[in-house]
């Protein structure tokens, strides 16, 4: 429990930065709110003053019940009032702070390494940070403006029954207090471990409904409606059994707040009728006491489904900040420098000295790789599946670094370079182009934003793209979908042509850029490739062999290890693994 609440208190005391921000319109909301405190408190003075002047005079002093009762009616209206500004002055820090936090949380998503991104489910995560950023605002709301004023009206309330009455009122207010909020804090505290599982059940079923929907082609290929549907329901099954758990035992615990409550109640009326039989108290007194019990309690009741509250806006924000907490696998290191030119492309060489990489520990991908590929030539990397053609692409961009060896860009480790400015020079055309759900236009402005038209249209024409996007109906302003499904895999892979040459990087990946392309589209984006690779530094990364006959190098790859090296022609005299796979290719192409 102890674990419980230090946890707690760090999720509270990580929002304070936050908070010190709009600390002038936190300081005025808090304010405005003890004006509707001190507002309250006083009601039951004023009560009891109307009350015992009409019970005395009996309608010889209208005048004065009446100019109290004005009192009383703009002292309550002075309670609705301040909250209401309260809540009018907060509004943009509760919303301002959602939105830092949630600006912080993309940021240091996409900082995360690509280990983390292929290992995530897209659907617990969005759930994940959906809760946790909503938290945030529930947190901050009855934290500051309710806990915090609710003791506030239980200390004067306190301090009024203590000196204005008998002790004993004090005496069991305090007790009853002390009983409801360490009866509250500890059935809360139990109810935590029901919370989180509930959350963690929830998430699980969101990203099984998120992940069958994105693979919503597959499940039709394969008529899997009726296994996503169960694995779902399932899931929401063991959703539904934590989360009347969840319910069960906040019952127990609205019962048992209940019971103290009335309790405490009872033995302040029973204290309170014999001071009046005794002649120590007024009806007003009576009447005062009532409405001070009141206010004592009700706000107390209110107090312990706003601790509940609290204690499940932490528990949704302990895997919000757990993201947060996540250190990037790859940072730029102290001293880090810009990778800028000089002089032009011929700086922008690409050296693999002695590179061995795995991405487990029990699988070793490349082994001891030396190549070079000086600026402004174009070498291209074939070999089977799994032999670690695409990984070289990773390493280039430096979304892992490698174990042993090292990577050089212009004779710098990549290490050594500011990961934005290391990238900021390679384009990259992937085997797998991924769209966002936006026009076709946008998708090709992603390249290089802030290009202009003119530069965009010319881009999708040296991609082969003019044609088929004048055939349109609503021609660049096409809507893609959801990662470019509503296009076909050929049309996806030349918006990523376009999209590179548009960035005209100094280094540029092939990275089986015409795998989806037909014979004749393939044969025409050709030359559009060339062009982009005139005078810069090209890995290709090929299956077809035909695409790469051009090349200044070609490297065969074998279970992460270099087995030939040469230009085309030199490779086929040869005779080995690439005159090999080049007879096969020209067997099934005829």
């Amino acid at each position: 429990m102890n674990n419980s609440k230090n946890r707690d208190f760090q999720y509270i005391k990580r929002l304070w930065p936050y908070i010190l921000k709009y600390k002038l319109r936190t300081g005025v909301a808090i304010s405005l709110l003890l004006f509707a405190k001190f507002a309250t408190v006083s009601v039951p003075m004023i009560l009891k003053e109307i009350v015992d002047i009409l019970d005395k005079e009996r309608g010889l002093a209208i005048a004065i019940p009446v100019g109290l009762l004005l009192a009383y009616g703009s002292l309550r209206f002075a309670n609705a009032l301040f909250k209401e500004l309260q809540k009018v002055v907060f509004t943009r820090v509760r919303y301002g702070i959602m939105r830092q936090i949630s600006t912080e949380l993309l940021a240091h998503l996409h900082s995360l390494s690509l280990r983390f991104h292929l290992e995530r489910k897209t659907g617990e995560l969005t759930r994940d940070i959906d809760r946790g950023t909503n938290s945030v605002s529930t947190l901050l709301n009855y934290l500051l403006f309710n806990i915090v004023p609710t003791f506030v009206e239980v200390g004067l309330v306190s301090t009024i029954l203590f000196t204005k009455y008998d002790y004993r009122f004090a005496v069991v207010s305090i007790v009853t207090l002390i009983l409801y909020i360490s009866f509250t804090f500890y059935l809360t505290s139990w109810r935590m471990k029901f919370r989180r599982e509930m959350n963690k059940k929830d998430s699980a079923a969101s990203s099984r409904a998120i992940d069958s929907l994105l693979n919503y082609e597959t499940v039709k290929y394969f008529g899997n409606e009726d296994y996503e549907l169960d694995a779902f329901n399932s899931d929401l099954s063991e959703w539904e059994n934590v989360a009347s758990k969840v319910q069960i035992s906040l019952s127990i615990l609205n019962g048992g707040q209940s019971l103290l409550i009335a309790i405490g109640v009872t033995l302040t009326m029973l204290i309170a009728a014999d001071e009046v039989s005794a002649g120590n108290m007024s009806i007003g007194d009576l009447v005062a006491v009532n409405a001070y019990l009141l206010q004592l309690f009700i706000p107390l009741g209110f107090l312990g489904m706003v601790y509940s509250i609290l204690k499940n806006a932490a528990s949704d924000m302990e895997r919000m900040f757990a993201i947060l907490d996540r250190s990037p696998e790859i940072q730029d290191k102290p001293g880090a420098i810009d990778l800028l030119p000089h002089g032009g492309s011929e700086n922008f060489g690409i050296a693999f000295k002695d590179v061995n990489f795995s991405y487990e520990d029990n699988r070793q991908i490349l082994f001891d790789l030396s190549f070079e590929v000086p600026a402004g030539t174009s070498l291209a990397v074939v070999g089977s599946s799994g032999s670690g053609k695409s990984t070289l692409a990773r390493l280039l961009y430096r979304f892992y670094d490698v174990q042993e060896g090292s990577v050089n860009i212009a004779d710098h480790d990549v290490k050594d370079l500011h990961q934005s400015s290391l990238r900021s020079h390679i384009g990259t055309v992937p085997q797998d182009t991924v769209l966002f759900n936006d026009t076709i236009y946008m998708n090709i402005l992603y390249g290089r934003l802030g290009s202009s038209k003119e530069e965009v249209l010319a881009a999708a024409k040296a991609a082969n793209l003019e044609s088929f996007i004048d055939a349109l109906p609503e021609g660049y302003q096409t809507i893609v979908g959801e990662r470019g499904l509503k296009l076909s895999g050929g049309e996806k892979q030349r918006v990523a042509i376009a999209r590179a040459i548009l960035k005209n990087p100094a280094i540029i990946i092939f990275d089986e850029a015409t795998s989806s392309l037909d014979s004749e589209t393939e044969h025409a984006i050709m030359s559009a490739i060339k062009n982009v690779s005139t005078n810069r530094t090209t890995l290709t990364i090929a299956h077809r062999l035909s695409t790469i006959i051009d090349a200044d190098q070609i490297v065969v790859l074998d279970q992460g290890r270099i087995i030939e090296k040469g230009t085309h022609q030199t490779l086929l005299e040869r005779d080995g693994k690439y005159a090999e796979l080049w007879r096969l290719q020209q067997a099934s192409s005829t």
